[in-house]
């Protein structure tokens, strides 16, 4: 039996093998994407569950209430001593990680003895944690205990990668780390490599009472000073739920925070599950992805799928006809209806069995690119992973049944009477207004794609020219190490002068930072502090030169190592009522315990991204938080790279101890959008294959039409009718479909992209030419697509199209 539909189904690919093969390029573009969304998801979803109690783990954060609504990540860090205080069963259950951000590391050189060797890490490598970190995070040890790796201070655990790293093929246990040169630590365990799906990627962990005498960027008794790379952790006992847990934390609160700070904030748990998935807070890894992004991949592999099928199933039923014979003669010579069922499914699932092959393959091949385009770590292969091909499995069987099972339903339905005598018509009005539909599905799915494709571009594009407030362009960003007395200006000394320099200035980052210094404020002679925090950004009388702010009231600030005098942003003038600019000058603000005058206002400059509302800004100098130099560099090519190397001899000179390295600040600011980017390629890619796939059911579909209708046209050229005439005939109502089409697309498209924008506080407005250029472009395809089978048709001689019938 099988055989023989095995046969069956090989002369009917052969018979029409132009529709096969239709099908089945449709059929694997589709499972491909579905196949290589499903790896995309798959991974994104199981970030942070390989803890064994990531269900009970939660981060802390704080929920500002008033005057703004906002969420800090940032913990101040007297709250972890008063929480085991005031939680006796939390005792063990805490931890604090307080990160550092891009560390110079030094390594006993195993191969000559006395030197060391010096690594330049990225963010996210190395932080300070608890003991109590290995009792919520679970590792896999190589050397070393974990209940006392960090008890004692100077002791740091390494990743495997880590230690190959510093210590090559040698016992890395005891051997002696220095992290920016000033603080030595010993190597007290060693474990195997944090997986790439952790929020918490941390490959160097060192001892968290080091902290005090490496540094810490917070003050130890400040409740409201918090730095966002300080985090605390939590793990709930099993009988306590995060409800309740944040209910007992208001009167903590109350206890330790007094006044206006206390109402206006909360404490909350975030679950360490979630944390992959919270856009609007940062984490360690410097990735989040929405919920909502994954979902709409997940639908877009369905769509894509479902497009494919439609195609099947407009050719399966178009073609109904040419078989209704064979159906009369399978069921005269006894088929049930049951048999014929079972035997187109067969056919059906042979054309999935050879897509499924072609699409694997194509998978296989795409797994690098598709990983680099969205930023995921994804496996090599797919061959060996049992759950990725259960999944094929289980999308081979889906996908024959979605395309086969209604074709089958209509080929085995055909009485053997009317089939025999050649009554059958597959061109019925019911056959034809399904066939009408699914091209409507198909092209609603392909110009929500597009609509959406049209919105992201242009928001990205808006994010590309925005105006700042600030200059971006040919300033290179370069980080200062802790610096000794007389270094800067040391630095500058040499600097000045150098050919393609045009300005420089020290700051503590560029206008635009991801990571900030928040800090509450008293204007004048207030008796308490505003309401809101503002945001420093510590810098030289040369900043406002060298990124181009725009001094619109007074003067720039004097030369100074301290904080003496501010210049503030417009946002902040606003916030404290006053309606112009020079209503400010003279007064005295106090910020960190100095009272200091406002001496001038600066035209409004993005603090954040375009994510977020420019904040209230302070400029002031303070050169003990200088942490970058912004120079702002001219040339060709040729020219910037003779001065960066002269920048870098300079600046080598000045901090033998570190490593030179630097980024410019367009890409750096770009880097602030590369999830959008990631999404605008990647609804690009997906329309094109949407598109493409249903232009193939169009073209077979069309070209079914114009073979069964060629006696109609031929008698219509013999009457006299025009090529343009019969190009209509066949076009007209495929225009139709895509307008109809677009009128169901378009408040879809509008639902979902509106919501995307939602998270932008500046972001573009969708307007109606975005839904007409989606349509226009949808038309011009399907007419493009329609054209040459049509305008074939028309050209063909009637009298052979006549003679032919």
């Amino acid at each position: 039996m099988l055989r023989n539909y095995l046969t069956t189904a090989l002369r009917a690919f052969r018979r029409n093998w132009n529709y096969s093969v239709i099908n089945v390029v449709g059929l694997t573009l589709s499972l491909a994407c579905c196949l290589l969304l499903f790896i995309v998801i798959r991974y994104e979803l199981s970030f942070d569950r390989h803890h064994a109690n990531a269900d009970r783990t939660y981060r802390m954060v704080r929920h500002f209430t008033k005057p703004e609504e906002g969420f800090n990540v940032g913990i101040p860090l007297p709250l972890l001593a008063a929480l085991r205080n005031d939680f006796p069963e939390l005792k063990h259950q805490l931890t604090f990680i307080h990160d550092i951000r891009g560390p110079l590391i030094a390594a006993e050189d195993t191969r000559t003895k006395g030197t060391m060797r010096r690594f330049q890490e990225a963010n996210g490598v190395v932080a300070f944690a608890e003991p109590e970190y290995f009792r919520l995070f679970d590792y896999q040890w190589i050397s070393g205990n974990p209940a006392t790796a960090l008890n004692r201070p100077g002791t740091a655990v390494l990743s495997e990668e880590l230690a190959r790293k510093y210590f090559g093929d040698a016992d890395p246990m005891g051997k002696k780390l220095k992290m920016n040169n000033k603080l030595d630590v010993l190597v007290s365990g060693v474990v195997q490599n944090p997986p790439v799906t952790s929020s918490i990627p941390f490959k160097m962990l060192v001892s968290f009472a080091s902290l005090k005498q490496y540094g810490a960027n917070t003050n130890w008794d400040d409740w409201n000073s918090s730095y966002t790379g300080a985090q605390l952790y939590l793990m709930l006992p099993k009988n306590t739920t995060a409800e309740a847990m944040e209910r007992k934390l208001v009167p903590f609160l109350h206890k330790y925070v007094k006044g206006e700070d206390a109402r206006n904030q909360l404490y909350e748990l975030d679950p360490l599950t979630e944390i992959h998935y919270s856009t609007e807070l940062s984490n360690y890894s410097e990735r989040t992805i929405s919920k909502s992004m994954i979902w709409a991949m997940a639908l877009i592999g369905l769509f894509l799928l479902v497009t494919a099928c439609v195609n099947f199933v407009n050719l399966a039923t178009a073609q109904a006809i040419r078989r209704s014979k064979e159906v009369g003669v399978r069921k005269v010579l006894g088929s049930s209806r049951t048999q014929l069922v079972r035997q187109f499914l067969g056919e059906t699932g042979f054309l999935t069995g050879l897509a499924v092959v072609l699409a694997l393959l194509i998978a296989n091949v795409s797994l690098s690119s598709v990983a680099e385009l969205l930023n995921v770590k994804l496996p090599t292969t797919l061959l060996n992973d049992p759950t990725v091909l259960g999944f094929v499995l289980l999308l081979a069987v889906f996908t024959t049944v979605l395309a086969g099972f209604y074709p089958a339903l209509v080929l085995s339905g055909y009485q053997p009477v009317l089939a025999l005598k050649g009554k059958i018509r597959g061109s019925g009005s019911g056959q034809l207004t399904l066939r009408r539909s699914l091209i409507v599905l198909q092209f609603t799915i392909s110009q929500t794609l597009i609509i959406g494709t049209v919105i992201v571009y242009n928001q990205m594009d808006y994010f590309r020219n925005a105006d700042l407030g600030f200059r971006k362009d040919a300033i290179v960003m370069i980080p200062i190490p802790e610096k000794k007395p007389g270094q800067l200006e040391s630095l500058r000394a040499k600097l000045t002068g150098l050919p393609g320099i045009g300005s420089m200035s020290f700051g503590i980052s560029s206008p635009s930072a991801r990571g900030n210094w928040w800090t509450g404020f008293r204007y004048e002679n207030r008796e308490k502090e505003e309401d809101y925090s503002v945001v420093m950004r510590p810098s030289d009388t040369s900043y406002i030169h060298t990124y181009g702010l725009k001094l619109i009231a007074g003067r720039i600030n004097l030369p100074a190592d301290t904080m003496r005098e501010a210049v503030v942003n417009e946002r902040f003038v606003v916030k404290l009522g006053m309606r112009k600019p020079d209503q400010i000058l003279g007064k005295l603000i106090e910020v960190n315990g100095r009272r200091i005058p406002v001496v001038g206002v600066v035209k409004n400059f993005n603090t954040f991204s375009l994510h977020q509302e420019t904040q209230p800004c302070i400029l002031t100098t303070h050169r003990d938080a200088y942490g970058n130099l912004g120079i702002q560099i001219s040339g060709n090519s040729t020219q910037v790279s003779k001065t960066l190397a002269a920048v870098e001899a300079a600046w080598s000179a000045t901090f033998p101890d570190f490593l030179f390295k630097y980024d410019y600040l367009d890409k750096t600011i770009a880097n602030f959008y590369a999830a959008e980017e990631r999404l605008y390629t990647l609804f690009r890619l997906l329309a094109g294959i949407a598109i493409f796939i249903g232009c193939l059911g169009l073209y077979g579909v069309v070209a079914f039409m114009a073979e069964s209708r060629k006696k109609e046209v031929g008698i219509r050229k013999a009457l006299g009718a025009s090529i343009s005439h019969i190009f209509g005939l066949f076009s007209f109502q495929f225009l139709k479909l895509v307008l109809i089409a677009l009128l169901i697309a378009a408040p879809i498209a509008w639902y979902f992209t509106d919501k995307w924008l939602q998270d932008f506080a500046y972001k573009i407005a969708i307007q109606w030419w975005m839904f007409a250029l989606a349509g226009v472009m949808a038309g011009t395809i399907a007419l493009v697509t329609v054209s040459f089978q049509s305008i074939r048709a028309a050209l063909m001689n009637p009298v052979k199209s006549l003679r032919s019938e």
